[in-house]
């Protein structure tokens, strides 16, 4: 075992890829809603928000993943972590329409990834 993210299973990489890319946007959205004007806590939330996301794009770049092929599980794994960091940043809980579309999204993004003909 060689120890390198191309090592990981395509799933584990898809969770931390989304958890950074969810939480880096949450943390962008605190910073242009909750702290106005110029603030020492707005730059470094933009720059924590913008490291996260940075850590997003290049930890995805990193591994040996194909989008056209894994695209469907990776909208399907940001779904489902957009709704755990939105509840866990902003105490909203998803609605109905909001669990019924999901349930679509996560079932489509299914097909897609495992669907072969």
């Amino acid at each position: 075992m060689s120890g390198t993210l191309q090592d990981l299973p395509p799933i584990v990489v898809l969770l931390i890829a989304t958890t950074l890319e969810v939480t880096g946007d949450a943390i962008v959205r605190i910073a242009l809603y909750r702290h106005p004007g110029i603030t020492a806590i707005r730059v470094a939330l933009f720059a924590l928000g913008a490291a996260l996301l940075f850590g997003y794009g290049s930890f995805v770049n990193l591994t040996a993943l194909e989008f056209r092929h894994v695209v469907g599980l990776y909208i399907a794994t940001l779904f489902v972590v957009w709704q755990v960091i939105n509840f866990a940043f902003f105490r909203t809980a998803p609605t109905l329409p909001i669990l019924v579309g999901g349930t679509l999204i996560v079932v489509g993004g299914l097909v897609v990834a495992f669907w072969r003909v």
